[in-house]
């Protein structure tokens, strides 16, 4: 499979079609155009779709799922729409990828190797025309009024919760990578957000799988500390996918006084590997 492009854009028109009007498709302007976004000079009047924002969201959820799934090794499988109840992840609100060690909607924390939250949104606008039936592309995202993805902060403010939630809803979380994954690039004021996220081991990371997002220009390839980061190709994405998956990850947070966090360095040492320190220092920062 290749990463997200236009092609996967004007296919989820031409499948959508075949249940959904173009009126819950399409905006339409007042000179009779159907089109998917506002274009951004457009001043007349408006309305909201409601129903095309769960069409693209199971479109994408399914798209990452069969993407992940054609990375991954057979030891592994991708469930949609997951059920952790240890963290808090219940059918009220359940994780929209997860990768695990069973093929099963209801996990435990310990079959969990990666958590996804999926925010991926249509990039480019796109318009129908009804005498000919069919869709076509009439720019990318700088030309129309939408915010796709990551550019959309209501959105990032939403997943961050999530992960975050997640996070801290119980010790069996600390080993378990959380990443939100979208398909434009992040804004500017969340990309310091971003790299704090990551470096505080909350979330690992932002990242984006349309390599190109405009038709003309680039756009950010990643922050500094890659709190995000927008993959190119699929040898890519694998590789950070197997990095995920091969490290022992744990993640501890706290506020404690200097001197206490002596203490416990200083029992924490009596230990004689390095790895037996660290796993010592977490148990009891754990405890504290």
């Amino acid at each position: 499979m290749k990463l997200w492009n236009k092609s996967q854009e004007k296919l989820f028109f031409i499948k959508s079609r075949s249940f959904a009007s173009p009126e819950q498709l399409f905006y339409k302007t007042d000179d009779g155009r159907y089109l998917a976004y506002w274009p951004k000079r457009y001043r007349g009047r408006k309305s909201t779709l409601q129903a095309r924002n769960s069409l693209i969201g199971n479109f994408t959820e399914k798209w990452v799922a069969d993407l992940f799934t054609s990375l991954i090794g057979d030891e592994l499988c991708v469930v949609q729409q997951a059920r952790i109840p240890s963290l808090g992840i219940t059918s009220s609100s359940p994780a929209d990828i997860v990768v695990a060690t069973e093929d099963k909607k209801i996990l435990k924390a310990s079959q969990v190797k990666l958590i996804c939250e999926v925010k991926m949104s249509l990039v480019w606008n796109w318009e129908y025309k009804p005498g000919l039936d069919n869709v076509f592309e009439a720019g990318d995202y700088r030309s129309h009024q939408g915010k796709p993805s990551f550019t959309r902060s209501d959105s990032v403010l939403k997943a961050i919760g999530k992960c975050i939630d997640v996070r801290v809803s119980n010790f069996e979380s600390v080993k378990i990578p959380i990443i939100v994954i979208g398909n434009a690039p992040l804004s500017n004021g969340f990309s310091k957000k971003a790299d704090y996220l990551k470096h505080s081991g909350l979330i690992q990371g932002f990242w984006s799988l349309n390599p190109f997002p405009l038709n003309h220009g680039n756009t950010r390839k990643t922050t500094p500390k890659k709190g995000f980061i927008r993959f190119d190709n699929t040898d890519e994405l694998k590789i950070h996918l197997n990095n995920l998956f091969s490290s022992d990850l744990n993640f501890f947070s706290g506020m404690e006084s200097p001197r206490n966090l002596g203490k416990l360095i200083e029992i924490a040492n009596q230990e004689e590997t390095y790895e037996n320190k660290g796993l010592k220092f977490l148990n009891l920062l754990k405890r504290s």
